[in-house]
Order: structure tokens, then sequence, then C-alpha cells
């Protein structure tokens, strides 16, 4: 893909469509529990499953394989640590579905993801 406002777009939509799936729908029991406590071996599958899924998507697109996993792995790091923050925020305040800072929160810890991915795509831009 030589054009990089195609290779931005279709990377852009390849990375929402894993974090739709990996944040949404693949979620486990295990990945799901504890979400404040930092080391915890559910949120590392999950920040695992969406960092194998960049770089998948990245590879998909023709990033170099040695810099996708290196951007997958700064990825993977990063998306840990913003739900582990997310995770301390919602343990500290208490709210749930039906109160406003509870949706506050989540849209912030997804407006992160989000400008996640357009730094990776910025960074692996041919």
């Amino acid at each position: 893909m030589t054009d990089p406002v195609t290779f931005a777009l279709v990377l852009l939509f390849l990375l929402q469509a894993k974090h739709l799936f990996a944040d949404f729908y693949m979620q486990t029991p295990r990945m799901l529990a504890n979400r404040g406590r930092y080391l915890h071996v559910g949120r590392l599958q999950h920040a695992g499953l969406h960092g194998v899924g960049s770089l998948v998507a990245m590879v998909l697109v023709g990033v170099p394989v040695a810099l996708a996993l290196i951007v997958a792995l700064v990825e993977w790091a990063v998306h840990f640590h913003i739900d582990w923050g997310k995770g301390r925020w919602s343990e500290h305040t208490g709210h749930g579905p039906d109160q406003g800072g509870f949706w506050r929160a989540f849209g912030l810890d997804q407006a992160l993801h989000q400008w996640t991915y357009l730094v990776m795509v910025w960074v692996v831009l041919p």
C-alpha cells in the first residue's frame, strides 16, 4: 500500500475493529475481575489480546514485522495502564452505569485507546 492516506485509513479501520472485538466481545470473566489491582493476570491477558490483534493488523497492511512487534509491545503496556487507571478510578469512586461519573470514565478510557491508535498509525506510516 503506497498511498499514505489509504494506508492510514485501512490501518485505523483494522485497529478499531480489533478494539471492538477485544474490548466488547472477547473479554473473559478473569479479564473483567479485579480491575483496580495492578498486577492482575486478566488485565495482562486482555492487553496482550490487544497487542496481538494490533500486530496482526499492522502486518496485514505491510508494516515490517520488527517495527510492528515493537509498536504492539508498547501498545500492550499502554493499554494495560489505561485500563488499570480506569479500574482504580472506578473502584475509588464506586460509580455505576446509572451515574455520569461512570460514563465520563468510560469515555475517557475509550478516547485514550483511540488516541493510542492514532499515534501508532503515525509511527508506522510508510
